[in-house]
């Protein structure tokens, strides 16, 4: 059984190990910089809890996959307890959202976890809003967050930035409480996370901290953060932007189940300059930069090796060569997925499966927890 290693910091400090990077920092949430300390090796072992979401806002992308999807894959071969959520009312922050989709997304981005190796045997796999436990625990965690913590988070200055005042949703600024109630519910000692949500798993630490000391008790934990070594995947006709499920426009990203002429149309018509030569530089050619991570993600070389391979070579070629080895290595993901797709009542029963395991932990938990809130019982 392959074992995934990490490193244990004590503030913030990104040194790879194996593909994954624990990062165990004091719980700060602003946005500074942190200052290296001590490491020491840790190893995932079989009382390790591992707990990680993801969002039905639309069908998951490469940018899922390289940034989140395969590392839940790849935690499936370590003896840590795996919890794996389609977070679906954090869907509900998105106000063009359209509620009557969410149940059919929910279905659709299980289905392509399942096609890309998510093991129900291995992992549980549920659905958010059916274990009512997350809302419980989110409202008893804010009476514990000052606004003041909620109002220094990054996403939300700049998500309420790009909506006018009086259509700012109480959702946005309170998302990291129900975050923080995600992975505190069943105890997790690691969240595997983007380095855009760092600081929410901050944020999530200290409230930890801060309810266990107002109550004199040690119960809710302060997950270690697993980091991969994979860039973030940019938006192909904006560059300078991530990609994202929530984008109106698909040529901005390559869906798991594309079909093979979708994928060669969006490489095809993805951002780059005028300059034909392949290079990486993300800062002066960010939307070539993108292609090449991307090659190099799928190939699983450095993007040095990836210019050198195809020196000599312009946009157009390289463009083509990357359809290609992409369109290959999605082919058993599409294939699977139409194959379960098949499976009339499947991804109801996996999901059904995946609620009663999770409700069972986080049932016992809630009771805890209320135990100690409501009759200061830390026994």
């Amino acid at each position: 059984m392959a074992t995934i290693r990490m490193y244990r910091v004590t503030r913030f400090v990104i040194t790879p190990f194996n593909k994954f990077r624990t990062l165990v920092y004091s719980a700060v949430h602003s946005d500074k910089d942190y200052t290296q300390a001590s490491i020491d090796k840790i190893e995932l072992k079989k009382d390790d809890i591992i707990f990680s979401g993801i969002q039905p806002t639309s069908r998951p992308h490469v940018g899922n996959y390289l940034g989140a999807i395969k590392k839940w894959i790849e935690l499936q071969d370590t003896p840590a307890n795996l919890i794996y959520s389609v977070v679906d009312l954090h869907a509900l922050t998105a106000a063009q959202q359209n509620p009557k989709s969410i149940s059919a997304l929910v279905k659709e981005l299980t289905l392509t976890l399942l096609a890309c190796g998510v093991d129900p045997a291995r992992s549980i796999l549920y659905q958010q809003s059916q274990v009512p436990q997350h809302s419980e625990l989110a409202w008893i965690l804010s009476c514990r967050t000052p606004i003041g913590w909620l109002n220094r988070m990054t996403q939300w200055k700049t998500k309420s930035r790009e909506t006018t005042n009086q259509n700012v949703l109480v959702g946005l600024l309170t998302y990291p409480i129900l975050m923080a109630a995600d992975i505190l519910l069943y105890k997790a000692t690691h969240v595997p996370v983007g380095d855009d949500q760092l600081q929410h798993l901050e944020l999530t630490r200290t409230i930890a901290k801060t309810v266990n000391k107002h109550y004199n008790c040690q119960y809710l934990t302060s997950p270690n953060v697993i980091l991969g070594d994979a860039p973030r995947v940019k938006n192909l006709r904006l560059p300078d932007q991530k990609m994202s499920k929530s984008d109106v426009s698909t040529l901005t990203r390559i869906e798991l189940t594309d079909q093979p002429d979708e994928i060669r149309n969006k490489i095809k018509k993805a951002v780059t300059d005028s300059d034909s030569v392949i290079s990486y530089d993300p800062d002066l050619r960010p939307g070539v930069s993108n292609l090449v991570s991307l090659f190099s993600s799928f190939s699983q070389c450095s993007v040095q090796e990836t210019c050198q391979q195809f020196e000599g070579a312009n946009t157009e070629q390289f463009k083509e060569a990357l359809a290609d080895l992409m369109i290959t290595s999605l082919k058993p993901i599409r294939e699977e997925a139409q194959r379960l797709q098949k499976e009339e009542g499947y991804i109801d029963i996996v999901l059904n499966d995946g609620r009663q395991k999770a409700l069972e932990i986080a049932s016992k938990n809630m009771n805890d927890i209320k135990s100690i809130i409501l009759n200061h019982d830390c026994t």
